[in-house]
């Protein structure tokens, strides 16, 4: 199975929307993928349209009370499946915090558990690295980092791509990684200039689709829905299904 996690430190930059909206368009071609919301303000559970997560279910019934991660599975509206978050994940990482070996426990339970489904499955982190977002990262050998066309957002990609520098070192491993940029306004000169710096710095790494700034992508959440039941037609749209596609195309979602 091919397990990414969708991170960044910086926050406002489509992380949610890129989770949502990527695993969204993996269903339409097929892939029955899997999200993981490992975030505790749980936006993308909100934006799949799945409200009232039962106390003990999601995210939060794998990490304290131990249930398998394939009875926590929950359907969304479109049919593709979600373990959802709560607020109550956010005491994880007071839970674990001094146990070194609590950051195996989400790359455990995936082999353990997921491993037979061989679903494609995301991750959501929160922008921070604690407990959650370790456990995602040991999990994963490939990370989707979405990037906004503005110069703050492009060096917090900086200092995250020295924090993963940081952590292959420590782990002895590697993270295969994608930037993509979005929230690109094609009317400003900002945006072309902060991808063409983008682009000189890391090549072949960063996407050639951009996700274009786009009201159907900002709004469909409100609904809880992803861009294609909410806007099929809009640009939102267009642009997850080619930046998809231009994944699938490079092997990032194969199972290795």
């Amino acid at each position: 199975m091919a397990i990414v996690t969708v991170f960044n430190q910086k926050g406002g930059v489509g992380k949610t929307t890129t989770c949502l909206n990527v695993t969204a368009a993996l269903d339409l071609a097929g892939q029955c993928p899997i999200a993981l919301d490992m975030d505790p303000q749980a936006h993308l559970t909100l934006a799949c349209g799945v409200k009232d997560v039962p106390v003990g279910k999601g995210m939060v019934g794998f990490f304290r009370d131990k249930v398998s991660l394939d009875k926590l599975l929950l359907p969304t509206p479109r049919g593709w499946h979600l373990i959802p978050s709560s607020l109550d994940l956010a005491k994880i990482d007071a839970l674990y915090g001094s146990d070194p070996k609590a950051a195996t426990f989400l790359k455990i339970g995936l082999n353990e558990e997921l491993a037979l489904t061989g679903a494609p499955i995301l991750i959501d982190c929160c922008p921070m690295l604690g407990v959650l977002t370790l456990n995602a990262l040991l999990a994963t050998d490939r990370v989707l980092i979405p990037v906004s066309a503005d110069f703050l957002s492009m060096q917090g990609v900086h200092r995250l791509g020295s924090a993963l520098d940081v952590l292959e070192r420590k782990l002895n491993r590697s993270f295969e990684r994608r930037i993509v940029i979005t929230r690109f306004d094609s009317r400003r000169k900002l945006s072309y200039d902060i991808y063409d710096k983008l682009k000189d710095r890391y090549g072949d790494l960063l996407c050639n689709t951009r996700i274009g700034e786009n009201v159907a992508l900002a709004t469909s959440p409100m609904h809880g829905q992803d861009v294609f039941s909410y806007a099929p037609h809009s640009p939102g749209a267009a642009d997850y299904i080619a930046l998809t596609k231009e994944l699938l195309e490079s092997g990032f979602f194969s199972q290795r």
